[in-house]
């Protein structure tokens, strides 16, 4: 008997639904219900709902769909009703703390709004408004279950935050509801065809950000989310700029009616720049990048998120979007370059920090110019390296930023050199720590892979492979010496028992093992999702666990089993290294009975101390910022107004 196939457009209808609504609707059950029990279970459960919608959508991908011509004349119309009123409670928070700039963004957001409300122009119908193909669930992976993992988590660390704070009434209503909400707006930009859907849940990711940074509402948190909301809203600018532009002058209004054939001139090529401006600006990208390192003062959950899952990946994902259309043209260089400045201004600058949370948010920042770079150079090889390093990098940064959580909460500092020696500490978190760092810097691990193809990727663009060149080389050194540090004197022999929340230890379990399943799986991965999320044209091969084209090859699956036995040598040289003696460092024959000190001038006791370089002459802030954002806003110049030539 022969049946066949039908395509489950009711099933896919469903798993949207629960992607969005969902988390929109245990949001308002968090903050409506105000109860400890009610939301330690609607978390896990909101989050084990997503991953299995998530995983569930990965069967029917590529679909779309649509609503009938009512339905979807009633959800517009909702639609228009909250952007405006997002705006208005933007506009009331500009007026609110007398801030000169919110206010007059959402002025112009709301005139453009209305005028093309006033005077429309036709345009065809959007039939689907809803569209998935690999891209989009790769995102919506990364935020269903690496966002559900730091949500997750979260219910451990803002108790222990709290208490730290010592609030007279709890907050984690609020707190919680508005973490839901971000992963339903995420859902719904990646799932959304339709132009002025996105943008919708482009400013409801704004707000978002806004009141998670603000949480603590300390006057840094206000201060630091008053500028996130302000910088962001510029970006919201650029992207209704673009939204308008397609649908005034050339009738769009869905990703789906783009035709590269068109994308050629500059009355096509300039929506497509503010489009990259909005992205750019919603991934901290120089001269923007002020508003992530300010949201380092809020609990270290939402940087985690932010970093990783949702906020600063809806800008990669937007250019990614568009990459196609200004591939091989001004544009695209402009990108490529401008991707390339980043990605080595950021790494010197997280060079010269001595703050964890800082070096993750530079790091971030130079992650996200290498992706922006590959989608620049636009050839399948480069946007293959950044779908890469899109994955790789949302589960590892959050894996660190749930380390580093830990640390704080456990020696009440951010400071790198007062994690020296935590190994004798917190040994086991220490240990992951390091393990995050190696997932960043050593092979076969998918980051380096994804440099690797992006630096092949740029070998016909010497100024870009000479910037990310350079610029790998100084990721190595500060991530390398974050590593060391943790394992350094002072280490006595002597391991104090780590006591952590078991949702801690899971969700650092659970990313750890979800980074070394992902890089063994890689050559597979490929196949099935980063190959289609890349393009049609496939850029490499896959032989028994090793990619290869004619410029160079990748054997994955061997070197996995390499770094397996070296992880087994380790622990051998680990158990061996508990049994030798400790003495304390040699100091020229001039050492004291006391550990660490010796004789100096004079005949005084001197304390011996050891720290690192961290070449603040030469990679400070202060140094280098205003430098940096100078030759951040020249390429911008450039990539605005080199599509008008």
């Amino acid at each position: 008997m022969h049946f066949q196939r039908v395509k489950p457009v009711r099933t896919t209808e469903t798993i949207v639904a629960i992607l969005i609504l969902w988390p929109l609707v245990a949001a308002i059950l968090c903050y409506l219900v105000r109860s400890e029990r009610l939301r330690n279970k609607l978390v896990p459960v909101t989050g084990v709902l997503l991953t299995a919608a998530a995983l569930l959508l990965s069967i029917h991908i590529p679909f779309s769909f649509g609503l009938e011509p009512g339905a979807e004349k009633v959800i517009d119309v909702l639609i228009l009703s909250i952007d405006i009123l997002l705006l208005g409670v933007i506009l009331f928070i500009g007026l609110k703390h007398r801030h000169r700039l919110i206010p007059i963004l959402a002025i112009l957001q709301l005139v453009l709004i209305g005028f093309n409300e006033l005077y429309p122009v036709p345009t065809p119908r959007v039939n689907p408004i809803v569209h998935c193909d690999a891209l989009s669930l790769l995102l919506v992976l990364i935020v269903s279950v690496v966002g559900s993992v730091i949500c997750i988590q979260a219910l451990a660390y803002m108790k222990t935050h709290e208490a730290h704070l010592q609030l007279a009434a709890s907050r984690q209503h609020r707190f919680f509801a508005v973490m839901l909400l971000f992963l339903a707006a995420m859902n719904g930009l990646v799932l959304s065809d339709k132009l002025s859907h996105l943008y919708f849940f482009f400013e409801i990711t704004t707000i978002c950000s806004y009141l998670l940074i603000a949480h603590d509402a300390t006057p840094a948190a206000v201060a630091n989310a008053l500028r996130a909301l302000w910088i962001n809203s510029f970006g919201g600018m650029a992207l209704v700029a673009a939204v308008l532009w397609f649908a005034r002058f050339h009738g769009i209004n869905a990703f789906q009616q783009f035709k590269a054939d068109d994308f050629r001139s500059a009355v096509w090529l300039l929506p497509l720049a503010f489009m990259c401006l909005a992205g750019f600006v919603k991934a901290a990208q120089f001269p923007f990048q002020s508003w992530l390192l300010g949201a380092m003062v809020a609990p270290t959950p939402v940087s985690a998120l932010l970093h990783s899952s949702t906020m600063v990946k809806a800008g990669v994902y937007l250019v990614l979007r568009v990459a196609p259309f200004f591939q091989d043209t001004f544009l695209g260089l402009c990108v490529a370059l401008f991707g390339a400045f980043a990605f080595l201004a950021s790494a010197a600058l997280a060079l010269g920090q001595r703050n964890g949370k800082r070096v993750l948010a530079y790091s971030t920042i130079s992650n996200l110019g290498l992706m922006f770079a590959c989608a620049g150079f636009g050839t399948p090889m480069a946007l293959t390296a950044a779908v890469i390093l899109l994955l790789f990098h949302a589960v590892t940064k959050a894996l660190l930023f749930s380390c580093v959580g830990a640390i704080e909460q456990g020696i009440d500092s951010r400071d790198i050199e007062d994690m020296r020696g935590l190994y004798t500490r917190m040994p086991l978190t220490a240990l992951i720590t390091v393990a995050g760092v190696i997932f960043m810097i050593m092979p076969p691990f998918g980051l380096l892979v994804g440099k690797w193809m992006a630096l092949e990727a740029a070998a016909r663009n010497l100024a870009a492979l000479l910037m990310l060149a350079l610029g790998s080389a100084l990721t190595v050194m500060y991530w390398a010496r974050w590593a060391g540090t943790l394992m350094s004197d002072p280490l006595d022999g002597r391991f104090r028992p780590e006591s952590q929340p078991v949702l801690t230890w899971g969700a650092l379990g659970v990313l750890s093992l979800g980074v070394v399943a992902l890089t063994v799986a890689v050559p597979w991965l490929y196949g099935a999702l980063l190959q289609a999320a890349a393009g049609d044209v496939p850029a490499y091969s896959v032989h028994n666990g090793t990619m290869e084209n004619p410029t160079g090859i990748f054997s994955a699956f061997p070197l996995c089993l390499a770094a397996g036995f070296g992880f087994i040598l380790a622990l051998g040289a680990v158990r061996h290294a508990r049994q030798a003696r400790i003495v304390s460092p040699y100091m020229c024959g001039a050492q004291q009975s006391e550990p660490g000190v010796f004789t100096g001038p004079m005949n005084r006791s001197v304390k011996s101390e050891a720290g690192n370089y961290y070449f603040a002459f030469l990679f400070g802030e202060e140094r280098l910022t205003g430098w940096i954002n100078a030759g951040a806003l020249l390429l911008l110049t450039l990539l605005i107004g080199g599509t008008l030539r």
